[in-house]
């Protein structure tokens, strides 16, 4: 089977969602509802991804995430692809929260490589498979390695795609011809974990993209995908340089400061981050709003 014939997983399009707060910092649920909501049906997301790190993670606690997957399952878990983000460097908690996602509903589970500790290429291995053991789940393997301190190697990820519930990977690696080699070689389906690398990946091989500034730029990024997908390259690479300007400036900063703040630009606050994230500059705003009206994104707060 050609990579292009291969079915994705969860879609193409999913969005890393960002954790509403209330101004008191408690989480929001009734916010992520609505949120979740938008992505999916003006957005045109099929799948989103919950607690991850621009979801904020870090700083919310197990029963939180359990909250919030719960929440967004119910609010588009009928039309949309629902992934927990359940990786931590620790195996045991890692499956814990694995067996917490799979009770509140979840579709699918992504699993970030171990942060910190740093382990070597035999205990990553180890790591994802007994996560993937401990679950029905399929699995998305998430390599980092500007975040984690630690690289997949190709053979591993190679390795990895033997486990019947490992699917997919979100590629922020940075080396398009490294996933090349892994989408040739296995069935993985490949997403972009990086909003400009999409057309990149598409061009090895790759299923899509799971997007930070597809909060904003969805629906003309489901368009690129489309064109593509029907053999219209240069639509899709049109379309993909309209919206470069925000695929890239959404990491000015972190992109979980600057998906809030759009948000808040575009009429929809989902409230502030948790420190030790800290809320955008008027610089940093600045900024933004020229990335946002350079991609043709309008709204209230640009004007």
């Amino acid at each position: 089977m050609s990579s292009k014939d291969r079915v994705p997983p969860f879609g193409r399009l999913l969005t890393a969602m960002v954790t509403p707060f209330t101004v008191a910092g408690e989480l929001d649920l009734q916010a992520a509802r609505e949120l979740a909501t938008y992505l999916v049906d003006e957005q045109r997301n099929d799948g989103l991804v919950i607690n991850g790190t621009t979801g904020e993670a870090p700083t919310t606690s197990d029963r939180e995430k359990a909250e919030l997957v719960a929440a967004v399952v119910d609010a588009v878990g009928d039309r949309a692809a629902i992934v927990a983000g359940v990786g931590t460097f620790d195996t045991v908690h890692s499956i814990q929260l694995a067996e917490q996602a799979a009770k509140a509903g979840a579709d699918g589970l992504l699993v970030v490589t171990p942060y910190y500790s740093r382990p070597p290429q035999a205990g990553m291995l180890q790591h994802f498979r007994a996560v993937a053991d401990a679950s029905a789940l399929p699995v998305m393997v998430y390599d980092i390695p500007v975040r984690t301190g630690v690289q997949l190697q190709t053979e591993t990820l190679i390795e990895l795609a033997g486990h019947e519930q490992i699917v997919a990977v979100k590629d922020a690696r940075g080396e398009p011809a490294a996933s090349a080699r892994v989408l040739a070689e296995t069935e993985l389906a490949y997403y972009a974990g990086d909003d400009a690398m999409l057309l990149p990946l598409l061009a090895v091989g790759g299923a899509g993209v799971v997007g930070t500034s597809t909060h904003f730029s969805g629906a003309v990024t489901k368009q690129v995908l489309e064109a593509y997908e029907r053999g219209d390259i240069a639509e899709a690479l049109r379309l993909y340089r309209q919206v470069l300007p925000i695929y890239t400036g959404i990491f000015r900063t972190q992109g979980v400061i600057l998906v809030k703040a759009g948000l808040a630009l575009l009429g929809r606050p989902v409230g502030p981050v948790r420190l030790p994230m800290v809320d955008a500059t008027e610089h940093e705003l600045s900024h933004l709003r020229q990335d946002l009206a350079a991609a043709g994104l309008g709204g209230p707060g640009l004007v």
